[in-house]
């Protein structure tokens, strides 16, 4: 689909001295898609919802926040959209995009930075944009739109975060807790997942994967449930079962998180893998340790089009 004639040069290359995160939202009235526009007073400009980067959190959770601050939107993040990049006065500035659905929320412009909005179709947006790069996610998004991959629901993988190690260990191997890093890596996991907000987790029920999500599930209580054939030995044992644990996350369609370890990945990226093209696959981990602890993958999952993966992410929780 192509929202008008301006070119957009895809040449800048280099490390971004700038780096910034933001979210088209969209909905879909009437049957046509909308797209959720801001006006600047600051610049005189029409764009997107965006912000740099704070200290101490990952580029996602610079997306959402954003999003709140200017429109006071609490958004879940969809599909990744592609980053632009344009020179700025301290350099090349990089900015990462999310699609994200609004259903009823009506937008709050911040009054400051943003003195107003504007739903609108997405020619319209092109016209309106005053940054022509703004106009690379737009039409993916669009793109995307029509071939049924924008609304979407996330299912995230988790690594559990770093335990005390087995060397030091003589209690039974599913009471092995986190060490203090660990502890220290699941509030940052918990951060991180708020940009999708899942509500409902899945576990292996061996402790330093529950602790791994316990700052989420206590600060925003999605449905929880432990799973037996998720841990290292029943995997080992019975990998059929562990296969049928990943396999019914896509039953009913809602956001999701598993957290399991690190032997049982390759069953859980078995899975995942015969619901996404061969070029999707690809890119998911191979080599052992597949995922460092702590790290997760993102998947969006279609919902015109049930159990199709269309977008997979990967991110590390911020640790100091």
């Amino acid at each position: 689909m192509l929202l008008g004639e301006r070119e957009i040069a895809l040449d800048l290359t280099g490390e971004p001295k700038v780096i910034a995160a933001g979210a088209l939202c969209w909905r879909v009235r009437a049957e046509q898609l909308e797209v959720l526009l801001i006006h600047r007073p600051r610049y005189g400009d029409w764009s997107w919802p965006k912000g740099k980067l704070d200290s101490g959190e990952t580029i996602p959770e610079c997306a959402v926040r954003e999003v709140m601050e200017e429109v006071g939107l609490e958004i879940r993040l969809g599909i990744a959209l592609p980053e632009t990049r344009y020179p700025v006065a301290s350099g090349l500035k990089s900015v990462h995009y999310w699609a994200a659905h609004v259903s009823t929320a009506k937008p709050r412009p911040d009054g400051k930075e943003v003195d107003g909005v504007r739903w609108c179709s997405p020619e319209e947006a092109a016209s309106l944009l005053t940054n022509p790069t703004d106009r690379l996610p737009l039409e993916a998004l669009a793109v995307a739109h029509e071939a049924g991959d924008l609304d979407t629901w996330p299912l995230i993988i988790v690594r559990h975060a770093k335990a005390k190690p087995r060397s030091s260990w003589a209690r039974a191997e599913g009471d092995r807790p986190l060490a203090a890093t660990g502890q220290r890596q699941a509030k940052a996991v918990a951060r991180l997942l708020q940009a999708w907000h899942p509500d409902r987790v899945v576990s292996s029920p061996w402790l330093r994967c529950v602790q791994t999500m316990g700052p989420y599930v206590n600060a925003r209580k999605p449905k929880f449930k432990t799973v037996d054939a998720l841990t290292e030995h029943n995997a080992k044992r019975k990998p059929g079962k562990a296969r049928l644990a990943v396999d019914n996350l896509f039953e009913k369609a809602r956001p999701v998180a598993l957290c399991t370890h690190r032997p049982v990945l390759p069953l859980v990226f078995e899975v995942l893998s015969q619901q996404m093209t061969n070029s999707m696959s690809s890119l998911l981990p191979e080599k052992d340790p597949y995922l460092a602890p702590g790290e997760m993958i993102i998947c969006q999952v279609s919902r015109r089009n049930p159990r199709r993966i269309v977008s997979l992410e990967r991110y590390r929780p911020f640790d100091d």
